[in-house]
């Protein structure tokens, strides 16, 4: 689906403070040219908006640019929200400045030790029209998420108290989204799992709704986080085969190829429309069943609202769940709870007891080597993090977890760590002499995370349904691949990096995942899959590769097909409806 531009007037009345005429705010991922600046909406849910980053990997790059029409001349101070992502003592990594119509103000913006108003200066407008400039200094992941313009040389206290609240009123939002589009499915999140519930769904006649937050879709496996896909096709290899990828090394630049094949895939079927660069934000629940899903456009903020009988929460964060108030779980459970550890391994498969302890998110990256020597420069900020540890290229086990750090609210400090590991490490492997012709091709910015929240449904998927080769009545996904539950390197060796994770591995025949955790426990027409369904968390060691999340993603598109045609939620399916499920299952091969 295209979205439409805002027109510059519409766009111009979003900005304009309500009630205070001369003031003027700024959502930075609204800028008409964003250069080489590239919006992230990674970490919406803790900031209130997306933002935009200067991902350069050590090379400048090109200015973000846009244009405001004021409604006074005359003299303003200009601040901007951003941060310095590595406070300390060294220079900030992530320095930029801000010009005004061509001339730049003198601050150096990007040195606030969290987010915060930063300063930039005072300008005298002798023209209604402004342009606005971010220059990028370092290269190294500088960020701005607003600007705002005002007479006095002070940001209103509501603005630092309670930014959400404050956005709210500045940008004159109203309490629903202006739009609203009826479907019936609705499914958020466009990984594997999100794509192919889609493809199922409509192959069946079902007009359904994809929302996914990036420009392309596959989640781990898009060109933007390059993660390969592992398990085996199930009962839904044609369907899957229309999305996965070839077996390239993580990382690699091939993953372009795959990413074309299958957003051309999704895009070909007429009854699917596809929502990309669009970020649910909320989910209503009444009586237990969702009512509507909100989404905004991350770019223009512009915003939707989704309604349907029947959602799929394929967000791997279970974001849908959560508002919606599906009863989920995080982290470790004791080994008492589900008897899933062994002497043999101890508490690194199950501790005694229940922590927030997870398998962390790996950022990949890639180099290339030339043909003549390549300058990157020293960099202290990064030396903390990586240490002594050299490396020209990331892998899997580049991955970080710690049991203070939740895998969603701290996200961004996550991925800025994998960063400062990144960088410093190639730093490090930079000061040998057979390493002097390679550069960095390519980093990710974004997080590949292998896990965070469960969604609980009728059963919970443990590791004894695998050990013990469960063969349920209702299973609907199959998987032969190796259960391989990760942990951080120095939680037996101190001196390793802490960026660094090994695996746990049990080689197993074929094993099964039932119907009933694919669906809401409590929340009644909310199905889930990815690895958001319903397991433990050494439950979700094997089913967690992509190609058992998309045969998942398969198996809720066929259950939606049957409940629209019965008019029934999804755990009637299973009571009522089993065997014809089961048998249009077996009609995918």
């Amino acid at each position: 689906m295209k979205v439409p531009k805002l027109s510059l007037c519409l766009m111009l009345h979003l900005l304009v403070v309500k009630g205070v005429a001369q003031d003027v705010f700024i959502e930075a991922e609204n800028f008409v040219d964003k250069g080489g600046w590239v919006v992230d909406p990674q970490f919406v849910e803790q900031m209130g908006s997306p933002y935009i980053m200067a991902h350069g990997m050590g090379i400048p790059v090109a200015d973000a640019k846009t244009k405001v029409t004021f409604t006074e001349k005359g003299e303003y101070h200009v601040w901007a929200r951003t941060k310095n992502w590595v406070p300390g003592n060294w220079e900030a990594p992530g320095q930029f400045k801000i010009a005004i119509n061509g001339t730049y103000l003198k601050t150096v913006l990007g040195t606030a030790p969290d987010w915060d108003w930063e300063y930039a200066g005072k300008v005298k407008l002798k023209s209604n029209t402004v342009e606005i400039q971010l220059s990028d200094l370092t290269g190294f992941n500088g960020r701005c998420d607003a600007i705002y313009f005002n007479k006095s040389k002070k940001m209103p206290a509501e603005a630092e108290a309670n930014l959400a609240s404050w956005r709210k009123i500045v940008l004159a939002e109203t309490l629903a989204p202006e739009k609203q589009k009826n479907y019936d499915l609705v499914i958020t999140g466009g990984g594997l799992a999100g794509c192919a519930a889609a493809i199922s769904a409509a192959e069946q006649g079902l007009n359904v709704a994809l929302i996914h937050d990036r420009p392309v879709l596959g989640g781990n496996a898009s060109e933007e986080v390059r993660v390969h896909t592992l398990g085996i096709y199930g009962k839904y290899e044609r369907i899957l085969k229309m999305i996965d990828t070839k077996h390239y090394p993580n990382g690699s630049s091939d993953a372009k190829y795959d990413q074309e094949r299958r957003d051309r895939n999704v895009k070909s079927f007429k009854n699917i429309d596809l929502f990309l660069n669009w970020r649910g934000y909320d989910a209503v629940a009444e009586n237990n069943s969702i009512q509507y899903v909100d989404a905004r456009h991350t770019s223009t903020g512009a915003r939707i609202r989704f309604k349907a009988p029947r959602f799929v929460d394929a967000t791997g964060d279970g974001w849908i769940g959560f508002w919606a108030g599906a009863e989920f779980s995080y982290g470790r459970e004791s080994y008492k709870t589900y008897g899933e550890s062994w002497d043999k391994w101890g508490e690194l498969w199950s501790p005694e007891e229940a922590d927030d302890f997870v398998m962390g998110s790996s950022v990949l990256w890639e180099n290339e080597e030339t043909n003549e020597a390549q300058e990157f420069s020293e960099l202290p900020w990064a030396k903390d993090v990586a240490k002594e540890h050299k490396a020209t290229a990331g892998e899997w086990y580049w991955e970080f977890s710690r049991n203070d750090l939740h895998q969603i609210h701290d996200a961004e400090e996550i991925r800025d760590h994998m960063l400062r590991a990144i960088y410093g490490s190639f730093a490090n492997a930079k000061k040998l002499e057979k390493n002097k012709n390679y550069k960095l091709q390519w980093v990710s910015y974004l997080v590949g995370k292998r896990e965070s929240r469960r969604l609980i449904g009728d059963y919970i998927y443990t590791f004894n349904d695998v050990r013990n080769n469960t063969k349920f009545e209702d299973a609907v996904v199959e998987e032969i691949r190796e259960v391989d539950v990760h942990y951080q390197r120095d939680l037996k060796d101190k001196e390793e990096p802490d960026f660094l994770s090994e695996a746990l591995f049990y080689k197993t025949k074929k094993y099964y995942i039932p119907y009933r955790s694919l669906y809401s426990k409590n929340i009644e027409n909310l199905f889930m899959a990815g690895r958001n369904f319903s397991c433990s968390h050494i439950g979700l060691g094997g089913p967690r590769v992509m190609l058992t999340t998309g045969q998942m993603g398969a198996a809720v598109g066929l259950a939606a097909v049957i409940c629209e045609k019965y008019n029934i939620n999804p755990r009637e399916v299973y009571t009522n409806h089993l065997q014809e499920y089961l048998d249009l299952i077996e009609k995918q091969q």
